[in-house]
């Protein structure tokens, strides 16, 4: 699906009739006042509506009191629109009204297609809300994206990968992956410094999105978002642990091709068990990624594989 430039306009909290344990959206948004029609429209003043669209993030947009959703869309008018919203707030009168203001994409904050997972976070939904609202929004003709969370409490690897599973099997047109951030001032903060809560670290969600990415790249799925958005507010401490980091994407994707050049190196090993230096060959645009941050790849293998020397280096063309 093709992407236009986003304008984003936040709505903390805004028509969320529940308390997840993880959120605190004024934190993680780094807004404290939620957008009125006259911010939205100072917002998208000078920007062409034919390269942008206006994205209404961080609240259930269509929990929001009827008169105050056509306010706001009213602003946005003439740009292609998206919103994000809770899977148990969609029904045939949400969508209407959605599709009378044009929107064009709707995204649903899944987190997680384990109802184990969503009573312990607090969701206040279910993995079949998320299936009813997904079929809902697609035959109603607008784009569906579907956004899910790894390390969430209760959760595990393989719910993470049945997550995956689950949302591939709804046909999304672009997902989001927020492994799970422990911020300040929310229930799940409280419950880490209490030891009630293991974090999810950024190693951790490195492997797990490292074994899933490629599931939803498979299937033509486009990940839209790797991570939170990074954010002064997140980098000046409101982020107290979890799986913050500002290139996560970037460490994940390092990681699935560690692991593609550690088979690769392996089967020239098994070729030559005494070679004292391999030469292992990427594309012009992965040399970063395989070279990993601070080369820790390239060191990674080597000491796994005691060999002296091990270059990475661009193809030909």
């Amino acid at each position: 699906m093709a992407r236009n430039k986003i304008i984003p306009i936040f709505v903390p909290h805004l028509g969320c009739p529940h308390h997840c344990v993880f959120c605190n959206q004024v934190k993680i948004a780094g807004r404290e006042k939620p957008a009125r029609a006259a911010d939205v429209e100072r917002a998208v003043e000078g920007y062409d509506k034919s390269e942008y669209e206006v994205a209404f993030y961080g609240g259930s947009f269509t929990a929001i009191p009827m008169e105050m959703q056509e306010e706001l869309l009213q602003a946005a008018q003439g740009f292609q629109i998206r919103l994000s919203t809770r899977p148990d707030a969609i029904d045939e009168a949400v969508l209407s009204l959605l599709k009378k203001y044009h929107v064009k994409t709707i995204e649903l904050g899944a987190q997680s297609m384990d109802d184990e997972v969503l009573k312990t976070s607090q969701r206040g939904h279910t993995r079949e809300d998320v299936i009813r609202a997904s079929k809902m929004i697609k035959s109603h003709g607008f784009h569906l994206g579907l956004q899910m969370m790894t390390g969430l409490p209760g959760d595990t690897l393989e719910k993470t990968t049945e997550t995956a599973k689950s949302i591939i099997a709804l046909r999304p047109d672009c997902v989001r992956i927020y492994p799970t951030v422990i911020v300040k001032d929310t229930d799940l903060y409280d419950l880490w410094k209490k030891g009630e809560y293991e974090e999810h670290t950024v190693d951790t969600a490195v492997e797990w999105c490292a074994q899933i990415l490629p599931l939803f790249e498979r299937e033509n799925i486009t990940v839209i978002r790797l991570g939170l958005n990074p954010t002064e507010e997140l980098s000046g401490g409101a982020a107290a642990g979890g799986a913050y980091h500002p290139a996560l994407g970037e460490l994940v994707r390092s990681r699935i091709l560690r692991d593609e050049l550690e088979e690769r190196l392996a089967a020239e090993l098994s070729k030559h068990p005494k070679a004292k230096e391999i030469c292992l060959y990427v594309e012009r645009n992965k040399m970063s990624q395989a070279v990993g941050q601070h080369r820790c790849n390239v060191r990674y293998l080597q000491e796994k594989y005691h060999l002296p020397r091990l270059k990475i280096l661009m193809y030909n063309n």
